[in-house]
């Protein structure tokens, strides 16, 4: 993290890649109990923030995460890492084959990471985030304050520790483990939402990125125009292709 802004960042990243409820008042006495418990019922339904249901991380671990992911990509002018749901693409992602290690060489030798080996260590994604989180949470209920209840500058603070390698997480290096997190945070702000993060393309949105359209036909002859278009994801397609109408159905090398 540098002096140029976390937003400022993102924004480059993404287009180079790619309230608690109120309860109810009570109502007048000549409405029925039973009248009165369906209000209730209706009413927390439309107020009560709906608990995201983690696969992966235990409460303590997603608390963690939660905050992390709330000051790596900060709410301001626009939505940030919380209103995109990054803490439930990272548990979608670490909760699956992937976290698992499915795809990864794990039989060593393993060598000290030093630049250009990339990652060393032999644990896997979710095995990574699980001890460096629990080795995170152990550290600091020793002070009395655990991560997510210190103050936004505290935060900012620990994750540069984190950054800097200065923590150590039960033999996981905390870079290594911050730049698997800094990572992972940036990839569900603006993947397709498909994948558990950029919960109604609020990124795809701030950037102007139309998303995942299979075709462009209808706009192939534009040219000069701004293209402005509701981004669509990939869950949103019908698989439907558009063809050349120019082109014959037949070839005329059968």
């Amino acid at each position: 993290m540098s002096n140029v802004s976390r937003r400022e960042l993102l924004a480059k990243v993404g287009l180079a890649g790619l309230a608690a409820a109120l309860a109810p008042e009570a109502r007048a006495k000549e409405i029925t109990q039973a009248d009165h418990e369906h209000h209730q019922s209706e009413q927390t339904e439309k107020t009560e923030p709906t608990e995201n249901q983690y696969l992966f991380f235990n409460r303590e671990e997603a608390q963690f995460i939660e905050a992390a992911v709330a000051r790596l990509i900060p709410t301001d002018d626009y939505p940030g890492g919380t209103e995109a749901g990054v803490s439930n693409y990272l548990d979608k992602q670490l909760g699956g084959a992937w976290g698992a290690g499915e795809r990864l060489y794990r039989s060593g030798p393993w060598e000290p990471t030093r630049p250009g080996l990339g990652y060393q260590l032999p644990l896997t994604p979710g095995e990574l985030f699980h001890t460096a989180i629990k080795a995170i949470n152990a550290e600091l209920a020793k002070s009395g304050t655990p991560f997510w209840e210190m103050s936004p500058e505290q935060q900012d603070e620990y994750l540069h520790q984190l950054e800097d390698g200065k923590i150590t997480l039960n033999d996981v290096p905390s870079d290594i483990f911050f730049g698997q997190l800094w990572g992972m945070t940036v990839e569900g702000f603006f993947s397709d939402p498909v994948y558990g993060g950029n919960k109604d393309m609020v990124a795809w949105k701030m950037i102007g990125f139309p998303g995942a359209y299979a075709s462009y036909y209808d706009l192939i002859d534009q040219h000069g125009m701004k293209f402005q278009r509701e981004p669509m994801s990939l869950g949103q397609h019908d698989g439907h292709v558009m063809p050349d109408p120019n082109i014959p159905a037949d070839s005329p090398h059968q």
